[in-house]
């Protein structure tokens, strides 16, 4: 990655990056991973987010809802979908966070 991109086109280059490092060659296509791939992805990439019991319930659920057509396979849009449920609810703990330690 040239040092010109922002902090912001990094992380996304990543998340685009780490999509595709879980997806097999079969699948390359399709543009689609795996539940068994997501699943792994998830506990690789995002464990320390999924540390809670309540949170890997969530996820588990959130793979099923994914796969909607149950093809046992999750697109790229859904997966990003995913990313944006995850960053929102960072996002509202980050807030509480700021809001507690500002009273």
């Amino acid at each position: 990655m040239t040092d010109c991109y922002t902090e912001q086109e990094k992380a996304v280059a990543v998340l685009v990056e780490n999509f595709y490092k879980y997806v097999s060659k079969y699948s390359l296509v399709k543009n689609k991973i795996s539940k068994s791939s997501f699943r792994k992805m998830l506990q690789q990439e995002l464990n320390h987010m999924l540390t809670d019991t309540g949170n890997r319930k969530a996820a588990v659920k959130l793979i099923q809802d994914l796969d909607a057509n149950h093809d046992g396979c999750i697109n790229f849009d859904k997966y990003w979908t995913l990313i944006g449920g995850i960053t929102s609810s960072i996002a509202n703990l980050i807030h509480e966070q700021e809001q507690q330690s500002s009273s």
